[in-house]
């Protein structure tokens, strides 16, 4: 089930989680021991490798949609290697912050964006989740498809009582990135024309948005600590 509020909404429902267990069934729709075990899994990771430093802001690009969707799968059925992201939100002093709303965007396998061109009207790859008390927001999708003049990324913000914290994107490496584009549906675009190494973009502070990847069954989980100025 996909909840759709306005951005306002959105952030609001995120602070409403800390309050409301009910509300956090609601917001999360997925089941328990999935979130519990992505939550975990990201936590233990960035409370070992954390440096209490903001992570670096970067241009929201051209293809942001306000869409204001709650929920934890955002991949409405497109096809792709699965990836389960686990952010974790923390202040400059290293502190969890739960209540966060985090949302991601990006491109399918085949480089669509929802909303934009062949993906007008439609909304896949779009969402957003609260943070729970551990600062943790987990999203499932799927890796992300190239298209020309970027290396692959997703898009990230970060809203935090009603404000908007951090703007910026996340980044893959490209040998896994190779690896999975062997395969369909990605191999039948061809070779991608950008690299980390090559874009612009990922030259201002890309490097430090680098999601942490460690293979799940048929898919990756991706993981990073997104420092934010509160």
């Amino acid at each position: 089930m996909t909840v759709r509020l306005s951005r306002r909404e959105a952030i609001a429902a995120g602070g409403a989680v800390a309050l409301g267990g009910a509300t956090w069934a609601l917001l999360r729709d997925g089941d328990d021991d999935g979130q519990r075990a992505a939550s975990s899994a990201a936590a233990d990771d960035s409370t070992t490798t954390a440096d209490c430093v903001l992570t670096p802001e970067q241009t929201e690009g051209p293809y942001y949609l306000d869409e204001g969707l709650v929920r934890r799968d955002i991949t409405e059925g497109r096809p792709g290697v699965p990836l389960t992201l686990g952010l974790k939100v923390q202040d400059a002093e290293c502190a969890p912050l739960s209540g966060a709303t985090v949302e991601v965007w990006h491109a399918d396998a085949g480089g669509v964006y929802s909303g934009f061109g062949e993906g007008e009207g439609e909304t896949f790859l779009r969402g957003g989740q609260p943070t729970g008390d551990d600062g943790v927001a987990s999203l499932e999708t799927i890796y992300p498809g190239w298209y020309a003049g970027r290396t692959v990324h997703i898009h990230v913000k970060v809203h935090l009582d009603g404000d908007e914290v951090h703007t910026g994107q996340l980044y893959f490496d490209d040998a896994i990135t190779d690896r999975v584009y062997r395969d369909p549906p990605y191999s039948s675009r061809g070779e991608r024309d950008v690299t980390n190494e090559t874009d612009a973009i990922y030259a201002a502070g890309g490097a430090d948005s680098m999601l942490r990847l460690t293979a799940d069954g048929d898919g990756y989980v991706g993981r990073l600590t997104v420092g934010v100025q509160t």
